[in-house]
């Protein structure tokens, strides 16, 4: 397999969202079209410093594709990701930025789309709300945020086509400003597909509040894999590469990844944590012991995140 498409943008614009996010407008330098996506997208941003993180794309995609928009938000707990685009990222700097890629695409099948966003969790959620907007569908999108002051892509949300279908949740509001999420999820009507994107505690709160719905119509982006997740070894096993006809050894402290890299095999990584489904592949996912956190349950049937899961038993077949 390939690296992925790497491509240079120029930063644009930078605009203040909110005491803690910045939104940046990327474009190519010499004004062409950049690749086009689908709601629900995002990008590899590559940052001063070396590092790189992932960022959903903010706005629904247009016929031809002028610039991409991101938020990003200045964790107090920074690895150096967000610190790095706040401090060291000004108008008209060149970024190097992958091509969009989506795990997190709306559903075709669904009747009613309930979209619900928890801080800057709202990137992909909005770009969505937008794009169903533009087409007539039906969606509810709910945003979670603590006050006025802490609420991004404000503007966006004003916005008339959006404004029928929204409901907004402020921790600092009174009582009529609140969702109460128990509430909201109890009762799953026919053909509604949940989407959630957010911080990790409102993403927990969520999945509990909604784990009576069908495991294929709940749909979510994480930022980081959560603190109680299954990401530690494991047992040896061999990956069978089907296709190539050789197996592959991974040892109990190797990740899929790493064992296939040694060989000579590229696969391509980026999040390492099973978050953006870079190294997703086709394979016998029946026999897989899946800890990412992209794939769908029917998804997991016949695909494997190589960078985190690994074989219920001896041996795991991939169509490599």
């Amino acid at each position: 397999m390939s690296l992925e498409r790497t491509l240079t943008v120029r930063v644009e614009r930078i605009s203040r969202e909110t005491p803690e996010i910045l939104a940046f407008e990327l474009a190519h330098p010499w004004g062409r079209a950049l690749p086009g996506y689908e709601a629900g997208a995002h990008i590899d941003v590559h940052m001063p410093g070396g590092f790189s993180r992932q960022y959903s794309l903010a706005r629904a995609p247009s016929n031809a594709v002028s610039s991409y928009v991101i938020g990003v938000k200045r964790e107090a707990e920074s690895r150096g990701g967000s610190a790095s685009m706040h401090e060291r990222v000004r108008e008209g700097d060149l970024l190097a930025i992958s091509a969009p890629r989506n795990t997190f695409p709306l559903r075709e099948e669904a009747g009613h789309h309930l979209l619900m966003a928890g801080g800057i969790g709202m990137t992909p959620l909005l770009a969505m709300a937008q794009a169903l907007a533009a087409r007539g569908a039906s969606f509810t999108l709910c945003v979670f945020a603590r006050g006025e002051d802490h609420l991004a892509f404000a503007d966006a949300l004003r916005n008339p086509a959006l404004a029928p279908h929204l409901r907004l949740h402020l921790d600092q509001g009174d009582a009529s400003q609140r969702i109460d999420l128990h509430a909201l999820l109890a009762e799953r009507a026919p053909n509604t597909h949940l989407y959630v994107c957010g911080p990790g505690g409102f993403m927990k709160a969520v999945r509990e509040a909604a784990a009576h719905w069908p495991e294929d119509t709940l749909h979510a982006e994480y930022f980081a894999a959560p603190t109680d997740a299954n990401t530690g070894t494991g047992l040896p096993f061999t990956l069978r590469l089907a296709q190539r006809g050789i197996s592959v050894p991974v040892a109990a402290d190797q990740t899929a990844v790493d064992a296939l890299h040694e060989v000579g095999i590229d696969i391509p990584v980026s999040c390492q944590q099973g978050l953006c489904g870079t190294c997703v592949v086709e394979g016998d996912g029946e026999g897989a012991e899946h800890r990412d956190f992209c794939l769908t349950g029917s998804e997991r049937r016949h695909k494997v995140a190589l960078c985190c899961s690994r074989a219920k038993g001896r041996e795991l077949v991939l169509q490599l």
